[in-house]
């Protein structure tokens, strides 16, 4: 499982897709965690940017798309839906919002402590995956060449909200409340964003329980990635 993809990119026609950047470094895992040498030799003839994570926890608390994605589509849901054609990185992350997403890493960044995961940041993300250096996240994304003229979605019901919600957000506030972390701000765009979309992420998502984690202790959860 990789972080993330290893492009930031945008299909701009049938037959067309536009690379904006390409990460300079991006962590992958495999499952179990024992089989990563074996993953990494393979993907590395193609793509030698791919370094090894410990398991897929690491991977998979470090998708930054579910800092990323959510909550600027949910909190610009007005420009969207009113066919405003706007950058989506640049200009639909304005201070305020950074701020969310700056509370919303720290929560996703508290859930991989209990499960003694090491994660970036979001903003040591754009660090090392774009060479990107500032004093903030808002900074940071501001400074991100690799954003530059990456256009909002243009319509709410896509992938930011019924991708990264349920498959994201669910099972780090999910596992979160189970390991009695708290997850006020993650809960809330879950909430939000079923209310839009009229879905229930919290049925449809992976929860604990679906990924059969259920009542384990953080312990355990480890026991079992790494096999």
């Amino acid at each position: 499982r990789a972080q993330t993809l290893i492009y930031a990119c945008r299909k701009i026609s049938f037959t067309k897709v536009v690379i904006y950047g390409v990460k300079k470094s991006l962590s992958v895992a495999s499952f179990p965690a024992k089989n990563i040498e074996r993953l990494t030799k393979v993907l590395n003839k193609a793509y030698p940017q791919f370094v090894p994570a410990v398991n897929v926890l690491e991977t998979s608390l470090n998708n930054i798309g579910a800092i990323f994605h959510p909550a600027p589509t949910i909190l610009n849901s007005a420009r969207i839906e009113s066919g405003e054609k706007f950058d989506y990185y640049h200009e639909g992350i304005t201070p305020v919002i950074a701020t969310v997403l700056e509370n919303i890493d720290r929560e996703r960044l508290e859930v991989a402590k209990a499960l003694k995961v090491k994660v970036q940041s979001a903003k040591e993300f754009l660090e090392e995956s774009y060479g990107v250096k500032a004093d903030s996240l808002y900074q940071a994304i501001q400074n991100n060449m690799a954003y530059k003229g990456v256009k909002a979605p243009t319509a709410i019901n896509i992938r930011y909200l019924t991708e990264d919600i349920p498959m994201s957000l669910v099972p780090i506030a999910s596992i979160g409340h189970q390991l009695g972390v708290p997850t006020p701000n993650i809960d809330s765009i879950i909430k939000i964003g079923s209310t839009m979309l009229k879905i229930d992420f919290w049925k449809s998502g992976r929860t604990a329980d679906k990924l059969g984690l259920h009542n384990l202790s953080s312990t355990e959860i480890i026991n079992l990635v790494n096999g």
